[in-house]
């Protein structure tokens, strides 16, 4: 099994599962990666401290440094809420060690998982090439299923943990994973990667045409008005979603963005549209501005 990576140093994130511990098995066979290992315990379970004592073990076996954290979240905490507080400790330790980028051990269940789970949660386009490598979180296992990764930690004679809350149904993902994932046969899951792949090159070459518009508007807080009432609707709504992710940060309801789009299009001069609590969408005769609210 191959992984892609460029040298340069890197932060790895390191449950103590299967694939984390595979991964990490992986990337130290690699030339000139330089590691530091991260671990997470999300304090969801009881017992997870033995995960972050087996993962320090493994840190040491590899001579590599070792930084983690509790976080004492709680049983009842939700799978959104755990993995923004993994992300933001994982950055956290990025920034501190100066690495490049964070690497994941998400591999191609896992992508097929969030594509079924967005499906059923009524995705956009970007919701079938959502889980990919970006510049500052590597997923180079994302070609590798999980029965190939099994196959390489017995192989291997590696040692990991399994999470007993991954057994649990009522997360929607473990839900998929037992009850949908195994009725596809081999020829269904390929054709949801190839799904996937192309779903993917549509969204970078629709995102492509996105940047190109951007870039010719009048400021990068506001939108050329005459331009995108022109614009089909359906290409609105992805403008006004492009434009507001960047000078943002957040992502919107397709039911905001929907209120947004009408507003730009139809709204009188003057009118003040809230986006997120935080900025108004102002609707002037020229322009469409994107202004933050008074404190």
């Amino acid at each position: 099994m191959d992984i892609d990576l460029q040298p340069g140093r890197y932060v790895v994130a390191v449950s103590g599962g299967v694939d984390s511990v595979v991964l990490l098995h992986m990337l130290t066979k690699q030339p000139d990666l330089r590691l530091t290992v991260a671990h997470y315990d999300h304090g969801i379970r009881d017992d997870s401290v033995e995960d972050r004592r087996l993962v320090q073990e493994l840190a040491r076996v590899y001579d590599l440094p070792f930084i983690y954290h509790a976080g004492n979240l709680g049983s009842g905490t939700s799978e959104a809420v755990a993995r923004q507080a993994r992300y933001e400790f994982l950055h956290q330790v990025r920034t501190a060690s100066g690495a490049g980028a964070v690497i994941t051990a998400h591999h191609q269940d896992d992508l097929l998982e969030t594509v079924i789970l967005n499906l059923l949660r009524g995705t956009s386009r970007r919701g079938l090439s959502s889980l990919k490598s970006t510049d500052v979180v590597k997923r180079p296992l994302l070609h590798i299923s999980k029965k190939e990764l099994l196959r390489y930690a017995q192989r291997e004679g590696l040692r990991w943990r399994e999470d007993s809350t991954n057994a649990d149904d009522r997360y929607l993902r473990n839900y998929v994973r037992h009850n949908v994932m195994p009725r596809f046969a081999i020829t269904d899951r390929e054709a949801l990667l190839q799904v996937v792949r192309r779903a993917a090159e549509l969204n970078e070459a629709i995102e492509q045409q996105m940047v190109n518009y951007l870039h010719v508007q009048p400021a990068h807080t506001a939108l050329d008005r005459y331009s995108f009432v022109m614009l089909p609707h359906v290409v609105a709504r992805e403008v006004m979603a492009e434009w507001l992710l960047q000078n943002t940060g957040v992502e919107l309801s397709r039911t905001m963005l929907e209120r947004l789009v009408m507003a730009a299009k139809t709204g009188r001069i003057g009118t003040r549209v809230d986006v997120d609590g935080q900025y108004w969408l102002e609707i002037c005769r020229t322009i469409l501005a994107l202004k933050p609210r008074e404190r």
